[in-house]
């Protein structure tokens, strides 16, 4: 019944929903049941790949929440994706314990090389994995909150606002290098060894994780489709319309974008949790504004301020995308940036509803299309 009255007149969000829980089960069972020599075995690296694509999904959706239904065009979500892994990051170096480089039980080893006596005041908590996931909500939610209150009580909005979220992620890129602030420099965190005492190496591990990111992706839509089927939602979408008469009309515009920002904050770093694990590593290149940039070019693709898009045009997009930049860093690395903006404003100039808008609008001339696909 809840389910039913949340995705009411959402076919495509229950759709995409169905197929999350779908490869929740197929693939667990594909990875762990089916013998290796099976035609429908899935290989664990292959299961790690798919967890990393919803973790960007789930980035895309914090993403959308604010771009699609509240008007801001972020482009420094990215920073708040970083500070989710570097929190569970630190969570996981702390359980490698003696078996690192070193040998030190408590230091890590880019500590133990910078000479380094004793853990930073704030490492300390992080061998918990309570504190970690606390922290993985707080750090970013506070982030936040604090730019968010700055900006939105100076009433800064539009392109002013897009700068300076991509100032905030660079300027945290640019200290996360620095040895001194205690993150690892520009190596950041790996070597991991374990997660609540289970290794990382091991395919229950690496299945338990893409299931993970699944159900949590599963449960940020919901949430994100509860709140903008609120009477809050439909102030949310008023601003992004009409924030002036919005604000004439008595509403509390600041803060309302602030608390819905915050928000997409902690989703992001939720997504930046579950991805560091799976990768196997976090750095300060994370925090680039170019990554940031891009999950906004996978929210344009799949269809702005749908949601369910948002989740499509991460995972269609970061295939895509990752192959164009594999091809253009080597061929012509310096046309990249011009060819990634570009595919960003030709998007939204052709496609302003994404690729899930051909659907709703010339849904005859895309079943024609995979009807003539089948019978070619």
């Amino acid at each position: 019944m809840f389910f039913s009255s949340v995705l009411n007149k959402d076919r495509g969000g229950t759709i995409t929903l169905s197929v999350l829980f779908f490869i929740a089960i197929i693939v667990p069972f594909c990875n762990l049941v089916l013998p290796n020599s099976h035609p429908l075995h899935i290989d664990t690296f292959t299961v790690s790949l798919l967890g990393k694509y919803l973790s960007y999904a789930l980035l895309a959706l914090a993403v959308d929440l604010v771009w699609g239904y509240l008007g801001i065009l972020s482009l420094g979500h990215g920073a708040f994706f970083a500070l989710g892994g570097y929190a569970m990051g630190m969570y996981l170096m702390r359980q490698i314990g003696d078996r690192g480089v070193y040998g030190d039980p408590i230091l890590a080893d880019f500590m133990v090389f910078l000479n380094w006596q004793s853990l930073p005041w704030f490492w300390q908590g992080f061998d918990q994995f309570w504190f970690a996931c606390l922290m993985v909500i707080i750090i970013p939610g506070a982030l936040a909150y604090l730019f968010g209150r700055l900006a939105f009580r100076s009433r800064v909005s539009g392109v002013y606002l897009s700068i300076m979220t991509q100032a905030l992620t660079y300027a945290l890129m640019l200290a996360f290098f620095r040895n001194e602030m205690g993150f690892g420099g520009n190596n950041g965190l790996t070597d991991f060894k374990e997660i609540l005492g289970f290794s990382l190496q091991h395919d229950t591990t690496k299945v338990m994780l893409f299931v993970c990111s699944a159900l949590m992706l599963i449960i940020a839509y919901i949430v994100c489709k509860v709140l903008i089927n609120s009477r809050l939602g439909r102030v949310a979408i008023a601003i992004r319309d009409t924030e002036l008469r919005t604000r004439f009309m008595g509403y509390d515009v600041d803060n309302i974008k602030l608390w819905i920002f915050v928000l997409s904050a902690v989703i992001a770093g939720i997504a930046g949790a579950l991805y560091v694990p799976q990768v196997g590593i976090i750095n300060p290149g994370e925090f680039s504004p170019l990554n940031s940039i891009e999950v906004v070019v996978w929210v344009a693709l799949g269809g702005r301020a749908t949601l369910f898009g948002a989740i499509i045009g991460a995972i269609i997009g970061a295939i895509i995308i990752n192959y164009a930049k594999s091809w253009f860093t080597v061929a012509l690395p310096e046309v990249w940036l011009f060819a990634l903006g570009s595919l960003f404003v030709l998007s939204t100039l052709y496609l302003p509803q994404g690729v899930t808008g051909l659907f709703n609008h010339s849904p005859k001339i895309v079943r024609g299309w995979i009807k003539r696909g089948f019978k070619t």
